[in-house]
């Protein structure tokens, strides 16, 4: 059942996630969580991951739909492919000027899962295509 755990796994936590409740969120994250981030670096830890979905939430709103979950049949690894359906809504360090601006991105995750939690996940969309569809 280790392939159905993961599955289940991975659903709390986009459901967590398109319900905003943050604090079921960071619960199925390991205590070292790795979170690399979309064209950018790594961060280590739950209270890490807790800044970054902090900024994300004062500066976009998002849902993810579309959800498709894979993963291996020893539920070690997992994937996940979604699109994001967002609004801009306060400048993000770095980035164009935000006046609520939407967008629509198809997006990806990888996953590592150790004792039941997410131990990595890694991002992947296309900030190109995000640049343009806020009029960068």
């Amino acid at each position: 059942m280790p392939h159905a755990a993961a599955l289940d796994l991975l659903s709390r936590y986009y459901a967590a996630f398109n319900s905003g409740d943050r604090e079921t969120f960071y619960s199925l994250l390991a205590d070292d969580i790795v979170h690399d981030l979309n064209q950018g670096g790594s961060e280590t830890g739950v209270e890490a991951f807790r800044v970054f979905m902090a900024r994300m939430d004062r500066c976009y709103r998002e849902r993810l739909e579309d959800l498709v979950l894979f993963a291996s049949e020893d539920g070690r690894r997992a994937a996940a492919e979604f699109t994001v359906h967002g609004s801009y809504l306060a400048t993000d360090d770095g980035l164009p000027e935000a006046n609520g601006q939407t967008y629509v991105l198809p997006a990806g995750a990888f996953f590592s899962i150790r004792d039941g939690k997410v131990a990595r996940v890694t991002m992947y969309y296309n900030l190109e295509e995000w640049l343009r569809q806020v009029g960068a």
